[in-house]
């Protein structure tokens, strides 16, 4: 009879942290090569391993970046990590991002590359909504996210690309292969 309200009360407070947890964000980044640099305002997206969709999230109508980017479509640098390579395709048109799709998805293993499936539309919502390769981090897929910015701020970076707000993502992933964060 002792134990009930020692354990009841670690019960609650144990649903309120878990209620209550918010991850934290990391970003990370590579290089890039482009495939086109001619103009080009719609793409329909390669053929994806991650099947992103073309209608996901359109560009906010927030100020232009003001970036000296080239219209096209840039591809980043494919990033490695423990469960596979990421590498995306981005395609800029006015000086917005317009269109982003996944070239390479993490393929070590079944199980990473559903966790990848699973994130990578909602990383281009992100990147779509917000105009720069530096979002927050998918809960759960950091490997997948952080490659994904990663090559898609390289790709940014070749065609001349400026966030409005500045962000940038990183381009080196070798941080979370030594941290041994989530995938």
């Amino acid at each position: 009879m002792r134990r009930a309200p020692i354990v009841l009360t670690a019960t609650v407070l144990g649903t309120a942290g878990v209620l209550l947890f918010k991850p934290l964000a990391t970003t990370s980044t590579a290089s890039a090569s482009p495939t086109t640099g001619g103009a080009s305002s719609t793409t329909a997206p390669s053929a994806s391993t991650a099947g992103s969709s073309s209608d996901a999230a359109t560009p906010s109508s927030s100020a232009s970046s003001g970036s000296s980017a080239k219209d096209g479509t840039w591809t980043g640098a494919a990033e490695t990590t423990r469960f596979g390579t990421t590498q995306v395709k981005v395609t800029i048109s006015g000086g917005r991002i317009t269109e982003i799709s996944t070239v390479q998805l993490n393929q070590a293993d079944p199980r990473s590359y559903q966790i990848s499936v699973d994130a990578a539309p909602t990383l281009r919502s992100e990147v779509l909504a917000k105009q720069t390769a530096a979002v927050d981090v998918v809960s759960g897929a950091t490997y997948t996210s952080d490659a994904y910015e990663a090559s898609l701020q390289s790709a940014l970076d070749e065609a001349g690309f400026a966030a409005a707000d500045g962000s940038k993502a990183s381009t080196d992933v070798s941080d979370i292969q030594e941290s041994g964060g989530g995938h």
